[in-house]
């Protein structure tokens, strides 16, 4: 590899950066549900039990994704600044916060875990399984948020594949632990949701002992680990700038989901079904454009730091006419395909029927969300952080909430209207994130600077 912070063609290609990430996301979409499917084959309790602690797991996660976040941009931004000692500040930096934040919270899901669950209105006769997941995957947690610090740190130091394959690591550990813990061969206890939970905090612990190794080994400017837990207030401030807004917007949007999956409950259950097989198929339309905008971002990351800010303003429209193209045509061959794809789940005419309507809108649908994945990751990367989230909440619940009920509910049209709330909140975020990225003033916004301006930062 070239000296850190230098972007050269071979080193940082957008295709070089995005395949690993687009591997790592979809191993996570087809082993994010690993537990669920093979609990499947132990009882339905025990599935039930699982897909609510999830809930709260995820909510915990997307808390510890803002340092994260942060971590990614602003170490892309200081090796595009020729600035490795300061980048490798910010990783020890965000480990120790990650690190406190982490164990703060898996004690509070180890000691809290039955007043959450029965808040959740869980049956009583799910409480036992459903704590003993959260209380071990739980009190674990801590360990997902350095995970997430260290593959982030990682992915701007360019090393995705690395992520990738220890993505892949775990998860193969995951699934022969559950066989392992749900089917009992070779005299192995049948521990069921409890064995699960095992499986899955070993794999993560054993993931994050290959990431820490790879992030010492990797990295030319050796780690400072003497500044661990010593928070430097400029590296604090930076990390909280990017990450806070940006953990806001994904709270806002899965409480507006969450908002939108009540009214969906309204319809019937099979307005319900519908809508989860329907999302489950277009997860794999939109998979590369969240790859390209994690992609993009790194490489806008560097350009600001680099000062390149015409390259960087030139690669956010090349990477999003790519990702519009495909998009569409994944939503196009996934329309044309949807009866068979949606017989993969049902038999019922009714869901393979609505939803092949809905996967025709996704064809509108996608475009637009593409334009959000990769314009609004590359806003973040120039430290354009705050206004995102205030287009995000008000476009989210002063448009796709309240259409989605007038549409849905009101006008009786059920999920199509739904959808037409989610192309309509979708384009016209759409719209206004081109607007900005075309208007330039996130040149103004980068967090870092070269190592003269940090100095006087200091």
């Amino acid at each position: 590899m070239t000296k850190q912070g230098k972007l050269t063609k071979n080193e940082l290609s957008l295709f070089a950066l995005t395949w690993p990430i687009f591997v790592e996301v979809l191993l996570h979409m087809l082993m994010g549900n690993a537990d669920t499917l093979m609990l499947s084959q132990y009882s339905d309790a025990a599935v039930a039990a699982v897909g609510v602690a999830n809930q709260v797991l995820v909510v915990i996660i997307v808390m510890f994704g803002f340092v994260a976040t942060g971590t990614g941009i602003i170490v892309a931004q200081y090796l595009g600044a020729n600035s490795s000692k300061s980048a490798s500040e910010v990783v020890v930096t965000a480990l120790s916060v990650n690190f406190l934040f982490g164990l703060a919270l898996s004690l509070v899901l180890f000691l809290f875990g039955k007043p959450i669950l029965l808040v959740m209105n869980l049956p009583e006769e799910l409480i036992e399984q459903a704590l003993n997941y959260l209380k071990i995957v739980g009190g674990f947690s801590f360990v997902q948020a350095l995970i997430m610090t260290v593959a982030a740190s990682l992915r701007s130091y360019s090393f995705t594949k690395d992520a990738m394959y220890v993505t892949m690591g775990m998860n193969a550990l995951n699934v022969i632990g559950n066989y392992l813990f749900i089917f009992g061969p070779f005299g192995f206890p049948v521990l069921g949701v409890t064995g699960v939970a095992i499986a899955t905090s070993v794999s993560r612990s054993i993931g994050l002992v290959v990431l820490l190794v790879l992030i010492v080994r990797r990295i030319d400017e050796k780690l400072p680990l003497s500044m661990l837990f010593t928070f430097p207030r400029h590296h604090i401030r930076s990390l909280l700038k990017i990450g806070i807004p940006s953990a806001g917007e994904h709270l806002a949007y899965n409480m507006s989901q969450m908002m939108i999956m009540y009214f969906i409950a309204m319809m019937g259950t099979e307005a319900i079904t519908t809508k989860v097989y329907t999302q489950n198929l277009m997860i794999f339309i939109f998979l590369f454009s969240i790859a390209s905008g994690q992609g993009t971002q790194i490489l806008i990351g560097r350009y600001i730091g680099a000062k390149r800010v015409d390259d960087a303003y030139t690669r956010c429209l090349t990477s999003l006419k790519m990702a519009m193209v495909i998009s569409v045509s994944a939503a196009i061959a996934f329309s044309i395909l949807s009866d068979r794809l949606f017989s993969i789940f049902t038999t019922d005419p009714d869901i393979i029927t609505l939803g092949g309507t809905l996967l025709a809108m996704t064809i509108i649908l996608e475009p637009g969300r593409a334009f959000n994945l990769v314009v609004i990751n590359s806003l973040r990367a120039t430290g354009d952080v705050k206004f995102p989230v205030y287009m995000g909440i008000i476009s989210m619940w002063g448009i796709s909430v309240p259409l989605a009920y007038v549409a849905g509910i009101v006008f009786d049209w059920g999920l199509v209207g739904v959808w037409l709330a989610f192309i309509v909140d979708e384009w016209l975020r759409s719209v206004i994130m081109l607007i900005r990225w075309r208007s330039r003033v996130w040149e103004r916004m980068a967090f870092v600077h070269d190592e003269k301006e940090l100095a006087e930062v200091r």
